[in-house]
């Protein structure tokens, strides 16, 4: 049998697979997380959400697939998307108008690709039957593109998304879409500062900018989580700004911007930006996990069967993947709790907070992290007690920090929060009915 081409390996047709696999699988997730976070918001608001959509499509024969819990509803809301009417106002650039949404969601189908989702997987050789060509095989990385410089990647691309955001804002010749673009802008470049001080502090530990490597380095020292849980937590709120998700979702803010930059856009083109929007949360999740939280390692300190690094059969693979998947929809479900639960700051709260707080925090942060790698002292515990000490004197010296009064509350004289000098305020009912916890017995 003669040997395949050169450039045909074993690796290239897995990296195919796993690619043309994970955009699928990307994209019914998102279609799920949607659905997902209006039964979150459902619940936490003690509602039901939707659960009458289901797969009958209003057959007979398909009678019993009614309702479903309302996992229909995506489908139903893609089709709507797919059949309302494309407008375009009149005086946009028509060429950026509709190039904005794809220059949003291209970047946010191609973060995944250096994720190693199944770590590595010793390929047996093979024939195609077709061709009558030979793979060889051998040890392959069960991912789109197993590259030296992963995590740069990852954040080289995070970046990118902004840029279909300032398009569909300046293209939209709207003054609440530009502000918008605006906002999404000056966040991307306050935060991107702290998101790579943090990744670096992650990548001095593990001395690898590999994905493998990282995850090779959290099996035998712990999860960095447990090492640096300072940079984990900036971290997480970077991706929560980059991915424009509350409570710094500024750039579409309803009651200040009506939609933000999206406003002037309806059907595909709108839902292109929805489909940006938590593709982006869905690869943040999973380079959140894959850098603080393990990859696809169960438990920390715990060399759980088919999940370590060196299992290399096909059933680890999947057992990796099911770990990896599970804890990034788990991340990607608790940003959606966080949205429903803190209410979004004021833009220059969003600003002042990066600016005087969690930039120069990141800073201490790699400054601490440098010290302890040059002494050697790089294991979880002293790197623990560290982030704990910059805690403490970060609570320290933040009373000394000089607050803005640009947007001070100004009192109004003669309300019941700034009384008139020697008047008493009294808010409270004389009606003893109204002063009853239980009025009605009470009366009875």
């Amino acid at each position: 049998m003669p040997p395949a081409p050169s450039w045909i390996t074993g690796q290239l047709i897995v990296s195919a697979i796993t690619i043309f696999l994970m955009v699928h699988v990307i994209l019914i997730s998102v279609a799920y997380l949607v659905q997902a976070e209006r039964k979150i918001s459902a619940y936490i608001q003690d509602r039901i959400g939707p659960n009458r959509t289901g797969f009958d499509f209003g057959l007979p024969m398909l009678k019993f697939l009614k309702g479903c819990l309302g996992f229909g509803q995506p489908l139903a809301d893609g089709i709507k998307f797919m059949l309302k009417e494309d407008y375009t106002p009149n005086r946009v650039d028509k060429i950026l108008f509709t190039l904005a949404p794809i220059v949003c969601v291209v970047p946010a189908l191609m973060g995944f690709i250096v994720i190693p989702w199944g770590g590595i997987w010793n390929m047996p050789t093979f024939t195609i039957p077709v061709l009558d060509w030979t793979i060889q095989g051998g040890p392959v990385h069960v991912a789109g593109a197993s590259v030296n410089v992963g995590i740069v990647y990852l954040l080289a691309v995070a970046a990118l998304g902004v840029y279909g955001i300032t398009l569909g804002g300046f293209a939209s010749n709207n003054k609440y879409s530009f502000l918008g673009s605006l906002r999404a802008s000056a966040q991307m470049i306050s935060y991107e500062i702290p998101m790579g001080l943090a990744l670096l502090c992650a990548i001095m530990l593990a001395g690898t900018f590999s994905a493998h490597g990282i995850l090779q380095y959290q099996e035998a020292h712990g999860w960095l989580i447990l090492s640096q849980p300072i940079a984990a937590l900036i971290f997480f709120i970077a991706i929560l700004t980059e991915a424009n998700r509350a409570p710094f979702d500024n750039a579409e803010a309803e009651q200040e911007l009506v939609g933000g930059y999206h406003t002037e856009y309806s059907s595909m083109r709108f839902a292109l930006y929805f489909l940006a929007e938590y593709a982006h949360l869905f690869t943040s999740s999973a380079f959140f996990v894959l850098v603080f939280m393990g990859g696809y390692q169960l438990l920390p300190f715990v060399d759980a069967p088919l999940l370590g690094t060196d299992d290399t059969t096909f059933l680890a693979v999947l057992a990796k993947f099911g770990v990896f998947f599970g804890k990034v929809v788990t991340i990607a479900i608790f940003t959606m709790v966080i949205r429903w639960t803190i209410p979004r700051l004021r833009y220059d709260q969003v600003m002042t907070s990066a600016w005087n707080m969690v930039i120069p925090i990141s800073l201490a942060c790699v400054v601490a992290t440098s010290v302890m790698v040059y002494l050697g002292q790089t294991t979880w515990v002293p790197m623990l007690l560290v982030n704990v000490a910059l805690a403490a004197l970060t609570i320290a010296v933040l009373p000394f920090i000089p607050k803005s009064e640009a947007n001070r509350r100004i009192p109004l004289y003669g309300s019941r929060f700034s009384p008139v000098v020697g008047e008493r305020i009294r808010t409270q009912s004389d009606n003893p009915v109204a002063l009853e916890d239980r009025p009605v017995q009470s009366i009875a």
